[in-house]
């Protein structure tokens, strides 16, 4: 069947909603945004994003800042592998292409964390280069339109969904009908209450026509959540608590903690507390948060508060920083509400 294209732009052009980088031509600030809204709702990288461009208005700004002055700003987004990947790009950019960024979709996936939908979207915005962009909401888009049931997520879904979407692209207007596809999906074809009846495509989608549309998209079976068992002990001493900064290939990599420790569920217990008593610090209270749930994981937390005299032999990679200070550093959401944010 024919993708009324037409129809798309139209509604695009009077419907789509006012975002701070919409109309944006400057390829920069596309794609922060665009890496921003990975894993992330508009609502909740709106604020992100402006204070991204606000202290670093150019790549230049952010391939020369401090990396914890980005994942400071990045604190609470999640998935801070964006926010490095981010950076490394930038003094990519700097390093190998003369601080000018690339503008064309080949030269755009050489930079660090960019893949297919990020390149797409940059090129096609920014340079109107004719290439499709393939994200979340144009996979729920097409499979109900065109009622593919191959799972989104399979290499055989990618391939074919990639395919539907360079067929029904407005060449003419690359940028144009990409962000179209997207706001359609983010604000009309929604994945459990979509609403129809206000779809430009409505008359020519065969998963409304079928009255099948919740039926898709389909994905692959979800992995298995994995459990995590996290000891956290806030140490004060003066005006000085005990931070550590994890430096491992695991989450939270190149985040500041306090110190603490994993164990397995069966022996989740606190073997740390008797040495902590016994170098003279006093347990004044614990706390258990609710768990935190990552992708494929779900933390849980008990956090113990001490009071004592400096010490820098408990805990690898302890080091002491002037409470005042924290605010300075960048901690994991889970952190958060134990520093006063």
């Amino acid at each position: 069947m024919d993708f009324p294209a037409n129809n798309l732009l139209d509604w695009y052009d009077t419907q789509k909603r006012d975002l701070p980088w919409r109309g944006e031509k400057n390829p920069y600030y596309i794609w922060l945004s665009e890496v921003i809204l990975q894993q992330t709702r508009v609502e909740q990288g709106w604020d992100y994003y402006v204070n991204f461009v606000q202290a670093f208005p150019t790549v230049r700004d952010l391939a020369t800042a401090p990396q914890d002055k980005v994942l400071r700003l990045w604190q609470g987004l999640g998935y801070y592998s964006r926010a490095r990947n981010l950076q490394s790009a930038a003094q990519y950019i700097e390093a190998h292409c003369g601080g000018i960024f690339p503008n064309r979709y080949t030269d755009l996936l050489k930079l660090k964390g960019v893949g297919n939908y990020t390149a797409a979207a940059v090129a096609s915005i920014a340079f109107g280069e004719a290439v499709a962009a393939v994200d979340g909401n144009v996979y729920r888009v097409l499979s109900r339109f065109f009622r593919v049931s191959t799972a989104i997520d399979s290499t055989e879904g990618k391939k074919q969904f990639q395919h539907l979407a360079d067929k029904v692209l407005d060449k003419n207007r690359a940028g144009d009908f990409n962000q179209a596809m997207m706001e359609l999906g983010a604000t009309v074809c929604l994945p459990k209450k979509p609403l129809c009846t206000a779809c430009p495509l409505m008359s020519a989608c065969q998963g409304y026509l079928h009255k099948d549309f919740l039926n898709f998209p389909n994905k692959t079976p979800k992995k298995a959540v994995k459990n995590r068992y996290f000891h956290v002990f806030v140490l004060q001493a003066d005006d000085k608590i005990a931070v550590t900064l994890r430096q491992n290939k695991d989450i939270w990599h190149g985040l500041y903690t306090y110190p603490l420790q994993e164990l397995d569920l069966e022996n989740f217990n606190a073997p740390k507390l008797n040495t902590l008593e016994t170098h003279g610090f006093v347990l004044q209270k614990t706390e258990t948060p609710k768990p935190h749930l990552l992708t494929h994981q779900k933390l849980h937390f008990v956090f113990y508060f001490f009071a004592g005299e400096k010490i820098a032999d408990i805990f690898d990679n302890m080091i002491w920083k002037e409470q005042k200070n924290l605010k300075n550093l960048p901690f994991p959401r889970p952190f958060l509400p134990f520093l006063g944010e």
